[in-house]
């Protein structure tokens, strides 16, 4: 795998190689996201309720400059705007190269399978498959079909675009080395994907076949999408290993569980509003210790609508049913909530 990577590394300074000054130095601009949200949830009592009022933002600098040989060269910052009393903090940060030999990217971000996953339409806050439904509500587990994540400093390469395709290939030594270059104490991760996108006579088609390797495990997952006219389809499904990101069970010691997620939505576009129906599914098979399995269904009705240019108003409306896998009913937990607020992209 280092081979593999170095070699991709040895075709940018090839290209490199007799290039004169660049014309222009990099100026970083900047950009970014605010998302303000205000919502309610009602679930089982025994649980503790969420903050009503939740937010995410992130100032991104970002630049460019394009070589005399036509190489491209640019650098990505993202600063966490969140950080309080600890102070902020950096989320992602790599620069890369593009060229016709395709894209290299070097530093702290996600990698090529979060890069390249395709799921379900969703167009909600919350959504179905993202993530964002533990933040308004108590679940054992939230279904995700592309479940990469940790911005490890790594090396990635993608190929260029060769009709309709791409694949994409990254590699870390150590994924815990996100803000910390001595760590040794992680594992090193593998993760890559091959991709299509394609128009036909008006009928777009988008698929993923995306998988990631770390610990003793695997997981690896497929999603496509399919939009015509003003609707969008699409699904995705995941499997993952119990060992991953784990090292080998003890004698004795509980099993890791596996865990399978699938969703299915679709999607409505009319000028400036978009709404989508998404549906999610997990599951994770029991453990040496309990004789069930953790199992949640939910659902998200979501909205967007493009207020003016940056400011987009969201709204979901979800449900959800988490069955856990202790017996009797303990940890099972079940609702509804609605979101709403606004997202300011600049």
């Amino acid at each position: 795998m280092k081979k593999i990577l170095v070699a991709s590394s040895a075709l940018v300074a090839v290209g490199f190689a007799g290039a004169a000054q660049a014309s222009e130095p990099i100026s970083l601009s900047v950009g970014g996201y605010m998302e303000q949200w205000a919502g309610i949830a009602d679930q089982e009592d025994r649980f503790e309720s969420r903050n009503a009022f939740q937010s995410d933002t992130e100032v991104h600098f970002s630049g460019s400059t394009t070589l005399d040989n036509g190489i491209e060269v640019g650098a990505k910052i993202e600063l966490e705007g969140e950080g309080g009393n600890a102070g902020t903090m950096i989320d992602e940060q790599y620069l890369y190269v593009n060229g016709g030999f395709g894209q290299v990217k070097l530093g702290a971000e996600d990698g090529a399978a979060a890069d390249m996953g395709v799921t379900a339409p969703s167009v909600g806050p919350v959504g179905a498959n993202d993530g964002d439904l533990g933040n308004w509500v108590a679940t054992n587990a939230i279904p995700d079909t592309v479940p990469a994540g940790g911005d490890s400093k790594r090396l990635t390469y993608y190929t260029p675009v060769l009709g309709g395709f791409r694949a994409g290939l990254s590699y870390a030594d150590d994924d815990s080395s996100e803000n910390n270059d001595t760590v040794t104490t992680g594992d090193s991760r593998v993760s890559g994907g091959i991709e299509y996108k394609g128009d036909f006579d008006g009928v777009s088609v988008a698929v993923s076949l995306v998988g990631e390797s770390m610990g003793e495990g695997e997981w690896y997952g497929v999603g496509a999408n399919v939009g015509f006219g003003a609707f969008t389809v699409g699904a995705s499904v995941s499997e993952t290993d119990g060992e991953f990101g784990q090292g080998e069970p003890q004698p004795g010691a509980n099993k890791f569980e596996d865990t399978t997620d699938f969703d299915i939505g679709v999607s409505y576009a009319m000028d400036a509003a978009s709404v989508s129906l998404t549906y999610a599914y997990g599951e994770a098979d029991d453990n040496a210790a309990q004789s069930g399995v953790n199992e949640i269904n939910t659902v998200d009705l979501g909205l967007a609508y493009t207020l003016g240019a940056g400011v987009t108003w969201k709204s979901s409306v979800f449900w959800f049913d988490d069955q856990g896998e202790d017996a009797g009913n303990a940890d099972d937990n079940e609702g509804y909530g609605a979101v709403t607020g606004l997202v300011l992209s600049f």
